[in-house]
């Protein structure tokens, strides 16, 4: 994970001290805010090419996340001509003020798009891994940041799902696979799916990964009626609070979690 300049910040006594840890999740659509469904048409062309206002945009969600210690995003660029030729991960990183930060890049549009996810945190991670995802069209991927010593860890996972349910139910089987390798996990991302959807009964049945059981609608964001952005945790990390924010910074909303650690896992 790349480390900022800027130096790190613990205003939280508890947070300070590695027991409680503010998440966030969020497709911030590379720094395109939606608020009306014919935006997809008129908007388009802004998916391509630079505009004025992604920066003024990108600066809105920087704010927005600055209160948080570990930050999922899904639908950032790495760096293309849509974006100024800014990895918009790091801008985030240092505008938020986090001192640690990484990109994934899932997909490689020649200089028009590098369509990538990003992780920032507050906390220096012990290591972080990039996964391949299974999946009928290539460049889907996760990253995995681990937090902690190896026999008591943190895993931290981000992630971007396929639009296919076929490829879904094949990407869940791997992260259930990977999550079960760790004793406390947490998964943020936009999943694509609802929580009742076949995939995500199949991921719940087959690891120990779980959400809150209040509905948090996400998308789109101007009527969200959809609960596709998900931050799930295994058993040992207590949800102190949940909820979705609303803040039309993109067609999705973020989602946010405060969790409370268990006392022997121990982070710098």
């Amino acid at each position: 994970m790349t480390q900022s300049t800027q130096p790190e910040r613990s205003d939280d006594p508890d947070t300070a001290a590695g027991r409680v840890l503010k998440v966030l999740s969020y497709n911030i659509q590379v720094g395109i805010a939606t608020a009306k469904p014919h935006h997809y048409l008129t908007h388009s062309w802004k998916h391509v090419l630079p505009h004025s206002e992604r920066l003024t945009n990108l600066d809105s969600i920087a704010h927005l996340i600055s209160n948080f210690d570990l930050v999922g995003l899904q639908e950032v660029d790495a760096g293309s001509l849509r974006s100024g030729f800014i990895n918009l991960t790091e801008y985030l990183a240092h505008r938020a003020q986090f001192p640690f930060w990484h990109h994934r890049v899932n997909r490689r549009i020649g200089r028009f798009a590098q369509n990538a996810s990003g992780l920032l945190s507050r906390l220096r991670p012990t290591e972080v891994m990039e996964h391949k995802l299974p999946g009928l069209i290539p460049g889907r991927g996760l990253t995995l940041a681990r937090f902690g010593s190896q026999d008591e860890s943190l895993a931290v996972i981000n992630l971007h799902l396929s639009l296919s349910r076929r490829a879904r139910m094949l990407q869940l089987g791997f992260v259930a696979e990977l999550a079960s390798e760790h004793p406390h996990v947490i998964l943020m991302g936009d999943l694509n799916c609802q929580p009742n959807s076949a995939e995500m009964r199949y991921l719940f049945r087959t690891s120990s990964l779980r959400e809150p059981t209040e509905e948090f609608h996400t998308f789109p964001s101007w009527q969200p009626m959809r609960n596709i952005d998900h931050i799930l945790v295994t058993p040992s990390l207590q949800v102190r609070a949940a909820h979705v924010l609303s803040h039309s910074y993109s067609d999705h909303l973020p989602i946010a979690m405060e969790l409370v650690l268990p006392e022997t896992l121990r982070l710098p």
